[in-house]
């Protein structure tokens, strides 16, 4: 009796001390009331699965671009989603936190969501391309070699003779298959195998910038910075 007693006395005193952690289940709360708007909520799902500009969201959501660009200022400070620039426009995508990550398996599992299974060497395909089919199909190889070849500076006019397609065609038709610049699109590829080395592998910063096309890891440590907005060390700290 004494014995049981002691435990259930251990067990309110380890209970009481968890509760007094007030400043933990505040943020806890705040995240949940941020995700009580269904709008926001929808656009958070949305960015757990896409990288997307204001424009593209706003048509996807039918919303005008002002009310996007609202709730992606109080997601992006609440660090729930992270974004980087692609020439002049600003794309958006959940964070890569545990805390995004948690939110994002919550909400499919209280809504039975599923998450879509995009074919990872040809994702986001504009399926209704207009150029013809031989060229949409010339542009996945192109695609597919790159990612092959990532560790490599592949130049435009390489892969025009290549491929036997002029390069204006060529830069022309990826863009309206995959949706953005083939630069831009290759180093989205090339920041993704980088995040996934610096996590899971003993490599150097060094050695992950040559394996993803960087000679100068300076340069890399910039292009990851800007990408992720931490630099390729913080980064695999955080995720240690």
């Amino acid at each position: 009796m004494k014995i049981h007693k002691e435990r259930e006395y251990f067990k309110q005193d380890f209970i009481k001390g968890e509760l007094s952690k007030s400043s933990e289940f505040q943020t806890v709360a705040q995240i949940f009331s941020l995700l009580a708007d269904s709008s926001r909520l929808k656009i958070f799902w949305l960015l757990c699965h896409s990288s997307e500009c204001v424009l593209n969201i706003a048509q996807i959501m039918n919303m005008t671009t002002p009310a996007v660009s609202h709730h992606l200022k109080i997601l992006k400070e609440a660090d729930l989603i992270e974004s980087y620039r692609d020439e002049k426009e600003v794309f958006y995508s959940a964070a890569s936190s545990a805390k995004a990550k948690s939110l994002h398996s919550i909400i499919e599992s209280l809504m039975s969501l599923s998450c879509p299974d995009f074919d990872s060497k040809h994702e986001k395909i504009n399926e209704n391309s207009e150029y013809l089919e031989n060229q949409v199909e010339t542009i996945k190889n192109v695609h597919d070699f790159l990612l092959e070849n990532l560790s490599k500076r592949i130049t435009i006019e390489e892969l025009s003779k290549n491929f036997a397609m002029n390069p204006t065609t060529l830069k022309t038709v990826f863009k309206d298959v995959y949706g953005t610049s083939l630069a831009a699109h290759i180093k989205e590829h090339r920041m993704e195998k980088a995040a996934e080395l610096l996590t899971k592998t003993d490599k150097t910063v060094k050695e992950i910038a040559e394996e993803v096309g960087y000679e100068s890891q300076s340069k890399f440590s910039a292009v990851f910075k800007d990408f992720f907005n931490i630099s390729p060390l913080e980064y695999k700290k955080a995720r240690s």
